[in-house]
């Protein structure tokens, strides 16, 4: 066997080190090189800032919520920067990528005055004109998963786009730190989704809720009938998955600090750890679970309607969104007027067309009814049914969104000598079979067992295929699933007076 000189050992080990480092320093995402402001030299003194401003940027332990800005030079050689990390990535883990980010970005894009990369935990940039306080759309990228949606489709997307606004809501109330939020919500087939959301912090509220209403829009072209999917811009970004993706851990719970202790630490304060042996710790870890289980079970004298709304919070939506919808309430939209208020037709960015009962503020349906009118409408699925899109409960406005039913009302055929005539015994059949299901639904078929008690032909909605959908659940009563009887306090439902027609006058209409 023949003996290998120690040139040629040395030759090998350093290829071999070479091959470790790439690897162990993984490619970025997507990048840009941006040479707009054209190019810059070897050794110049726009280099010599672009690495004084790089270093400033990932050596900065001062900062703790992932968001570096600064600049370095002066004049035609100055250079802008900014760091962003995702918002549930540790200071330290934050820093590295950044570090990697400058090593990678600048080799990529030797001699370009700018240049943006993300990987999957950070975003850098840099370029020679300001880029701070900018909302900025391009460059970006699209990324989908591989795996597509198998079946329900259509509920998929409704509760990705319940996820992703509630989120989007919370990123853009964010302070000038952070603009981030996490988390998960329902999906078809028992499953779950996992979605996050973020703007650069130094956007305003109003450019921030832009940009993402923006990225939310490319969803169809980067993600449709996928599993998971991003957008990603230089100024915001967004990801779903079907799968937890984030580190929910270190999810931000209040808003960040910039003290040098770092995670809102003095420095005076220190962090005890304790190693725990291994079977103490599975003991200790099993023990929380079963107390959390137990304590989160309500009993049936605990339960009430202000428990169970957050089990919705997923579907409520930010009030400028449905204002914009509806174009600000206008009247060319308004389809109706009601008890409890106006209803407007509208359409959201992706295009569903909606229909939002914009309840009024002496509308005599309080807080209660119309708590009760999404805790009850959100559980319930049945054709015969009008399916909740989602609520708003903001600027002393209330809000539900509904899904849209062309043919408006039973009452407008009923009533009318007119429209009266499309009614024909086939349809009238059609009708009254499709109410009696919705009824037995509410009564025997779902898992909550609930009497409407405001049924009448206005609360009875016509889809385009004139199949009748049972609406306005705000008098709605919930019973037991044993219960036969029940007193109440008030008298509820529809007052008929002289002016109103009259059971018998009812009946001859129909």
């Amino acid at each position: 066997m023949a003996m290998v000189s120690s040139r040629t050992l040395f030759f090998l080990s350093a290829i071999f080190m070479l091959i470790v480092q790439a690897y162990a320093q993984p490619a970025f995402l997507y990048h840009f090189c941006l040479n707009e402001t054209g190019t810059y030299t070897t050794n110049s003194t726009y280099e010599e800032n672009l690495k004084q401003l790089l270093s400033s940027i990932y050596s900065n332990t001062k900062i703790d919520y992932g968001f570096y800005n600064s600049s370095s030079g002066q004049n035609s050689d100055q250079v802008y920067g900014i760091g962003l990390c995702r918002g549930d990535v540790k200071p330290d883990d934050c820093r590295g990528c950044l570090k990697n980010s400058s090593d990678l970005l600048t080799r990529l894009c030797p001699n370009e005055k700018g240049a943006i990369g993300w990987y999957d935990q950070c975003m850098l940039r840099y370029s020679s004109s300001s880029i701070f306080g900018l909302m900025e759309t391009n460059p970006g990228f699209i990324m989908s998963n591989t795996n597509n949606i198998s079946s329900n489709l259509a509920q998929f997307n409704d509760d990705l786009r319940a996820l992703l606004e509630n989120l989007r809501s919370k990123a853009v109330a964010g302070d000038s730190l952070r603009k981030f939020a996490a988390g998960n919500g329902s999906a078809p087939d028992f499953k779950r989704l996992y979605a996050l959301v973020q703007c650069t912090p130094d956007l305003s509220d109003k450019e921030c809720d832009s940009c993402l209403q923006g990225a939310f829009e490319g969803i169809p072209q980067c993600c449709s009938g996928k599993q998971g999917g991003r957008v990603v811009r230089p100024s915001c970004n967004f990801r779903f998955e079907d799968y937890s993706f984030f580190d929910a851990a270190y999810l931000p719970s209040t808003n960040p600090t910039t003290s040098e202790g770092g995670n809102g630490l003095s420095t005076s304060q220190t962090v005890i750890i304790i190693v725990v042996p291994s079977v103490a710790l599975v003991v200790l870890i099993i023990s929380i679970y079963i107390y959390l289980r137990v304590k989160r079970r309500p009993t049936k004298k605990e339960e009430n309607i202000d428990d169970e709304i957050g089990s919705v919070e997923s579907l409520q939506f930010n009030f400028d969104t449905i204002r914009v919808a509806t174009e600000d309430f206008s009247e060319a939209n308004k389809l109706g007027q009601g008890g409890f208020g106006a209803v407007y037709k509208g359409m959201l960015y992706n295009g569903q067309v909606i229909a939002v009962k914009r309840l009024s503020t002496n509308s005599g349906q309080g807080d209660l009814e119309f708590k009760n009118e999404v805790l009850l409408v959100a559980k319930l699925q049945h054709r015969n049914l009008v399916r909740l899109i989602g609520f708003s409960v903001e600027r002393n406005e209330r809000l539900l969104m509904y899904e849209f039913v062309p043919n408006t009302s039973l009452d407008h055929f009923l009533f009318d000598p007119i429209m009266r005539e499309q009614l024909n015994w086939e349809k009238r059949y059609k009708i009254i079979g499709g109410i009696a299901r919705g009824l037995l639904y509410l009564h025997e078929d779902s898992r909550l067992r609930i009497i409407h008690r405001d049924l009448k032909a206005s609360n009875i909605l016509l889809d385009e295929e004139m199949n009748p959908k049972i609406s306005d659940f705000g008098m709605a009563k919930l019973f037991s699933l044993d219960q036969t009887q029940a007193n109440t306090s008030r008298i509820v439902g529809t007052y008929v007076g002289n002016s109103e027609w009259t059971e018998e006058q009812l009946l001859s209409k129909w």
